[in-house]
């Protein structure tokens, strides 16, 4: 294995970008599908994205989640397809060329040639698959961009007409007319989802109009309230809800009568007269004339009592149904035999408004189904829509000819205000002139502001109009879409439940037609006369029908042809309906489409068809979801997909819409360029969004998982990687991974921990990751990752440091490496090149392992797992972690041993687990647990890491669970309180009141009475606590638990522990130099020390009384400063000041050899010239490679090369010493 840099040298990018170019050297994606395309498939689809636009985190998100499930199932032993689909036709494109072009109309199109507009289409359509690909290749996802899809395709085309064929003869289409949301900039209808793209809040009139009912001698009129002004001249019915009560009143002021909802009546404002200067102006000048003539015209002055209402009757909704009454406009009454009628529906509701609607079919998706319930209009007729296709009025409403409708609501509103009247008056021989307000149709104007839809592209408001279209009878097979939808499977499952579930049990026909150019065209042929109609099923029908060679769909290469009729050359020819298919018609054909299914790929789809799984936004679940579902169930009587994952929406940092204008987003690429794919891809998939909920998108996320995840996990790799170089620069024969079933059988207890623990993730993963719970997987392996440095390479630094002999060196290697190659094969799927960077360099001593990770087969998780242990090893570092909080809590650093004048001093640390209690001894751990098995494994198994990381002499255990520890009885309230009421007092009395025997009857028990009330185990809180021994005060002893453990500390401490403590700190300060320096941990050197205290034989002495412990800690002894040779090199020297009370300096210097001389002379039979030539020889070569010389030898080499010298056989500890510290244990034993 080749050496690896430092984690903070090591950049995630970098690699990235050279795997990629590893993986197009070999092929990888293409290799991986080629070697598995035995396998049974797993279909996986893709929806389209459009190509119109560059990428975002949204589909960044999406492809992480597919490219993570579809590597994890191609590991799993499946072969998966997984081509790229691009949505090449619809809206985003004809908008596009609409304004490259400054199209502003249909007209436009035509004038320019249907052909020439869908060949700029046909242009721009790929016009960002280069970015698209550089993009998505960079997060790592693997997909084909070669063998794609596109919905453009002629192949793709056909299986749509077959499709909609399909659902022709099964009696699921028909044409018909549909209020929909109309873009009058863009000309064509847009589907629901499309609606929500882009709400606005704006300010519209709110006016409310009266309708005078015809034949009443009252002039009592209905008031309907409305928001659009612009739909009253089509108005045909009023609606009242049946189930209202409405009320009859009287404006105590004007005297109109009106009828409007009772809940409803306080909207009803009493009516002012509002006069224009004209008006004004003339009103004066009759009163003028009148006083001028004596006569009082008060009238004109109406000061009225404002908004006063005089109840005349209460009325039912029903009693209203069938009243005709006159129209605010005269446009449609060639309709009034059955029009301008009272109807009734619940969609009138009194919340808002005067409880009465006006209705205008043509505008209202309501108003129109409640006109074809009452026989006003006809399903199968056609509807007059006096609004065209530009959002203008039509000839019809003669007075608003060619105004955009929006723009007319003021003139409509004026045109329905007060006109004045001139009238003339005889008292007796006098003539007098009274100008009169005739009474008029506007009751109340005002302005509301509401959320109002406007067109995702073209950003004018929408507007409901009735427009012909082709439909797909959704509400027919409700029923079947509600139980296809049961049978799949959704992450998160609410979103089936309640979002999905309720848009299906809401679902309305379909209307799949679009006026418009770029699309798949409509395969309806149909007679000039209406009657004959063909529905042409694939290109070879067509060509058969019409005798015309067909090689491209689009309305352009096939309008022109013609089929002739069937009933004979006498009815002519039939000729293409002019209509193009919703694009989302095409994406929910998509699961056959992509294939040409049927006529391709027969056995590929109905061996593999519903698709094992998709992938898409929340948003999806009125789109592609819906779709899918909709001709799934249609055709086949199925779901199309059997597993979903659902994801949110990804918002910027301050909750809001990313957005390009505002800048509120980091790009992408910048994001990958500073951090990494396999950050961006983990930081997305551990996020809320994965669980369909909204993430705010921090660049400083990514960062997180970089430090959080990546580099403990490159850090445990990189230690792996040096202490196996290490071996062979100590001259050892080259590491090579001991086989995984001999690691299975190792003693030591954390190696079965870590293949256990290993086992766990391996099982974790896959038992998640098959329940598509993504996001439950990066925890679990951030908790692995911290477990794997912080407690395996941690506490075993001596054995894979070779500390404690080779054959146990190599043991930790090998199962550190095997447990490293384990973890990345398990998140290979998650994160593709960093675990790739790993597996290259790993596979290097390793001659079974495959040419990329990727081709691997996800590990088996039938290993040995011991739940024993792993609980064990858990508690262990709960004693350990509390055991330092209490230690950090009073200033006490573990490294930083505590002082004490006694003769015998105190060390206790005190354990409790929820039944536990108590012990002290003098310098002794006690651990209390009734578990024998853990007790076990802490005070053996586990007793030296607890010994060591804790600064204890001895642990003991003990299971007597009350014998440090009381029992006391709390009721809960918060339970109680509520079953109990005035009782609670009383009980709680006698809860508190328990004896420890009684305490323990009631847990053995479950239950106790108390004043004739039965209370459970979780009624009653048991509190379990330590009782301090006597004499021993609150300063001198401390505790901390966590619920489940409690952790008691004597403050007071061991002298002999508080040496191994400073010596500690010395080797901490040691190691922190060397890093420093820049040494690498198999660099070896040689380390001294100098007291700077001025009672230097202090630490002098300790570091003697610890020699053992700091050997075994550095590998080497800690040598006296006066042992320094004057000619060595120096690395380094630094001076500490303060240590628990010490001061000292480190020194590190290079190697230095020590020569016997005497002994080399001997070689030579005492020529000592010949000694000194040899020594200047020895001192000339590199210190390492002489050192595994030496190694290889068994302690000697030969020396031949020397000129007219004798050869010599050159002895360790006989000759020289490679080291002044290896002198200097010579002399010490």
């Amino acid at each position: 294995m080749e050496d690896v840099c430092e984690g903070k040298d090591f950049s995630f990018p970098r690699q990235e970008e050279q795997i990629i170019l590893f993986w197009d050297t070999i092929q990888a994606f293409k290799t991986q599908l080629e070697r598995t395309a035995h396998l049974p498939e797993y279909v996986f689809y893709d929806g389209p994205p459009f190509a119109t636009g560059l990428p975002h985190y949204g589909h960044i998100l999406a492809g992480t989640i597919k490219d993570v499930v579809t590597r994890y199932q191609s590991m799993k032993g499946h072969h998966v397809t997984r081509r790229f689909g691009w949505d090449c036709h619809g809206l985003p494109v004809e908008y596009e060329i609409d304004k490259k072009l400054g199209i502003k109309s249909r007209d436009d199109i035509l004038a320019m040639g249907i052909g020439r507009y869908n060949e700029e289409c046909r242009s721009i359509v790929t016009k960002y698959v280069k970015e698209w690909e550089e993009v998505i290749t960079r997060t790592g996802r693997w997909i084909d961009f070669r063998n794609d899809y596109k919905t453009m395709d002629p192949q793709f085309m056909e299986v749509i007409w077959w499709v909609f064929a399909q659902l022709y003869d099964k009696g699921l289409v028909y044409r018909g007319f549909k209020v929909m949301p109309y873009s009058t900039g863009c000309k064509t209808p847009l589907s629901n989802f499309e609606t929500g793209l882009n709400y606005k809040n704006v300010a519209d009139p709110a006016i409310m109009v009266s309708f005078p009912i015809i034949g009443n001698p009252d002039n009592t009129a209905l008031v309907a309230w409305t928001t659009t002004p612009w739909t009253l001249p089509s108005n045909l019915a009023l609606c009242v809800n049946a189930n209202l009560v409405y009320v009859k009143v009287r404006d105590k002021v004007t005297g109109a009568i009106f009828i409007v909802a009772e809940s409803r009546l306080s909207e009803l404002t009493s009516k002012k007269i509002k006069t224009d200067g004209l008006v004004d102006s003339m009103q004066k000048l009759s009163v003028a004339n009148t006083e001028s003539k004596g006569i009082m015209a008060d009238k004109f002055q109406h000061k009225k009592d404002s908004g006063s209402y005089e109840l005349l009757e209460k009325l039912s909704g029903s009693s209203l149904v069938g009243i005709k009454y006159k129209p605010a406009f005269d446009y449609f009454l060639e309709f009034s035999e059955v029009a301008f009628t009272v109807v009734a529906d619940n969609y009138v509701t009194d919340d808002s408004g005067t409880g009465v609607v006006h209705c205008a079919p043509a505008f209202g998706e309501d108003d129109y189904r409640v006109c074809i319930a009452a026989g006003i209009i006809q399903k199968d007729e056609d509807l007059i829509v006096a609004v065209d296709s530009d959002g203008r009025f039509t000839e019809k409403i003669s007075d608003f000819k060619g105004r955009y409708v929006k723009d007319a609501d003021k003139d409509i509103i004026n045109a329905l205000k007060a006109k004045l009247s001139l009238q003339f008056l005889r008292i007796g021989k006098l003539l007098v002139t009274v100008f009169c307000c005739a009474k008029d149709r506007l009751v109340n104007v005002g302005n509301i502001t509401h959320s109002y839809p406007f067109c995702w592209r073209s950003d004018t408001p929408l507007i409901y109009r009735a427009v012909p279209s082709w439909f797909v009878a959704v509400e027919k097979i409700k029923d079947q879409l509600l139980e296809c939808n049961k049978q799949t499977y959704w992450v998160p499952e609410y979103v089936k439940e309640k979002r999905f579930h309720n848009w299906l049990e809401n679902a309305r026909d379909w209307a799949v037609s679009r006026s418009r150019f770029w699309g798949t065209p409509l395969p309806i042929w149909v007679s000039k006369d209406g009657v004959e109609k063909v529905v042409v099923d694939s290109i070879a029908k067509l060509e058969k029908l019409s005798g015309i060679k067909v090689t491209d769909l689009h309305r352009h290469h096939i309008d022109h042809i013609t089929i002739p009729s069937g009933r004979g050359p006498e009815f002519g020819v039939l000729h293409r309906v002019d209509d193009v298919f919703d694009c989302w018609f095409e994406s929910g054909s998509m699961p056959y489409a992509y294939i040409h299914y049927p006529f391709e790929n027969v056995e590929l789809f109905e061996k593999n068809f519903p698709g094992h799984f998709v992938a898409e936004g929340i948003d999806q679940t009125r789109g592609w979801f819906y779709t899918l579902m909709v001709l799934s169930t249609a055709l086949f009587g199925k779901p199309a997909f059997r597993n979903l994952i659902c994801s949110g929406l990804v918002l910027a940092k301050d909750g809001k819409k990313m957005s390009k204008s505002l800048r509120n987003y980091p790009s992408p690429m910048d994001v990958i360029g500073d951090y990494g794919a396999d950050a961006l891809r983990l930081y997305l998939i551990n996020s809320p969004v994965v669980r369909a909920e909204s993430l705010n998108f921090k660049k400083e996320g990514v960062y997180a998982v970089v430090k959080d995840v990546f580099l403990p996990w490159y850090n445990a790799y990189r230690f792996l990687i040096q202490n196996a170089k290490r071996l062979e620069v100590e001259g050892f024969a080259p590491f090579t991974p001991i086989a995984r079933a001999i690691l299975q059988k190792s003693s030591n207890v954390l190696d079965q921990w870590i293949n256990s623990a290993t086992e766990s993730l391996v099982h974790f993963v896959c038992r998640e990751m098959d329940a598509y719970r993504l996001y439950t997987v990066v925890p679990y392996l951030l908790k692995f990752i911290d477990n794997l440095t912080n407690i395996y390479v941690r506490f075993n630094r001596k054995r894979l440091k070779g500390r404690t002999g080779e054959d146990d060196c190599r043991i930790s290697l090998s199962t550190l490496y095997h447990v490293l190659l384990t973890t990345c094969m398990a998140m290979a799927p998650f994160t593709p090149f960093f675990t790739e960077t790993l597996f290259q360099n790993l596979r290097k001593v390793s001659n079974d392992l495959e040419e990329s990770i990727h081709y691997c087969s996800f590990p088996s998780a039938s290993g040995k797992r011991d739940e024993r242990i792993e609980q064990s090893v858990t508690r262990m570092m709960i004693i350990i972690d509390l055991a330092r909080n209490i230690r950090e809590r009073n200033n006490k650093p573990l490294k930083t041993p505590l002082r004490h004048d006694c003769k015998f001093p105190f060390f206790w640390l005190i354990l409790i687990f929820s039944y536990f209690s108590i012990v002290f001894i003098s310098r002794e751990m006690v651990v209390v647990h009734p578990d024998a098995e853990f007790l076990e494994d802490i005070t053996v198994k586990l007793k030296e890491y607890v010994l060591e990381e804790l600064n204890v002499k001895a642990i003991l255990p003990c299971n007597d669970t009350l014998k440090y520890t009381s029992l006391r009885a709390e009721p809960d309230y918060s339970v109680l309180g509520v079953r109990l009421g005035k009782a609670m007092g009383v009980v709680a009395k006698e809860v508190k009141a328990m004896r420890q025997a009684d305490i323990l009857a009631f847990e053995s028990s479950g239950e106790a009475t108390f004043s004739g009330h039965c209370l459970k185990f979780n009624e009653i809180k048991v509190l379990r606590e330590f009782q301090r021994p006597a004499n021993i005060s609150k300063k001198e002893m401390d505790a901390a638990g966590d619920g489940d453990v409690l952790v008691i500390l004597d403050l007071r401490a061991d002298e002999s522990l508080f040496e191994a403590g400073i010596a500690r700190e010395v080797i901490n300060r040691i190691q922190k130099l060397r890093k420093k320096t820049g040494l690498e941990p198999t660099d070896f050197v040689e380390v001294f020390y100098e007291s700077l205290d001025e009672d230097k034989n202090a630490l002098e002495s300790i570091v003697k009384s610890q020699d053992q412990y700091i050997r075994m800690t550095l590998g080497s002894p800690l040598l006296h400063h006066s042992m320094i040779p004057k000619d060595t090199v120096i690395f380094c020297r630094e001076e500490v000041h303060g240590v628990s009370g010490f001061s000292f300096a480190i020194t590190i210097t290079r190697p230095t050899l020590v020569f016997v001389f005497e002994a080399l002379a001997k070689l030579f039979s005492g020529n000592n010239k010949f000694a000194e030539a040899l020594c200047t020889y020895l001192l000339s070569r590199d210190h390492s490679k002489l050192r595994s010389e030496f190694q290889a030898g068994k302690g000697k080499i030969t020396i031949e090369c020397l000129e007219n010298q004798p050869a010599v056989d050159v002895e360790l500890g006989k000759h020289l010493f490679l080291s002044i510290g290896d002198y200097y244990l010579s002399t010490t034993v």
